[in-house]
């Protein structure tokens, strides 16, 4: 149990670096987001626009291990508060008794789940420099993909 918390809290610096990075390496990075989230489906095999807005960060800011998980950490503040709003909107769409609170209950275990399996992958890479990216990008991965379960289920009451 201590090494999975271990494993998670090693994640949370991403997000805190991803507030170091200069201007000029997140110019453009939000709106790249906001428009790979217009047509990101998790389910699609093949490419994906997941990343991008990190690769263009990292390009700008230099290809050292710190520069690239701030990059995928600013990547994954915006697909967080894409996932946010999108929770926000489903929760005001149930009206039925008891459904905020399934939904509360199931974002609360998705969120158990997606520190388990990032930590799980930061764990697998052990001590190697790789593991702080491998799990800044699990991180960006599973929130993207939550930000687009949520915005495709629309209410069904």
């Amino acid at each position: 149990m201590r090494s999975m918390l271990a494993a998670v809290l090693a994640l949370t610096p991403a997000l805190a670096a991803a507030q170091d990075l200069p201007p000029s390496a997140t110019e453009g990075l939000e709106e790249t987001v906001r428009a790979c989230f217009a047509d990101y489906n998790p389910y699609a095999g093949g490419p994906s626009c997941l990343g991008q807005a990190a690769q263009g960060c990292t390009a700008a800011a230099g290809d050292t291990t710190v520069a690239i998980v701030a990059c995928i950490g600013a990547e994954t503040l915006v697909w967080d508060d894409l996932l946010n709003t999108e929770y926000k909107a489903r929760r005001a769409e149930l009206t039925a008794p008891g459904l905020n609170d399934k939904l509360l209950a199931a974002q609360r275990a998705w969120i158990a789940f997606r520190d388990a399996e990032c930590g799980l992958e930061v764990a697998r890479w052990g001590d190697a420099s790789a593991s702080r990216i491998v799990g800044a990008n699990c991180m960006m991965e599973m929130t993207a993909a939550r930000a687009a379960q949520l915005r495709d289920k629309k209410a069904q009451e």
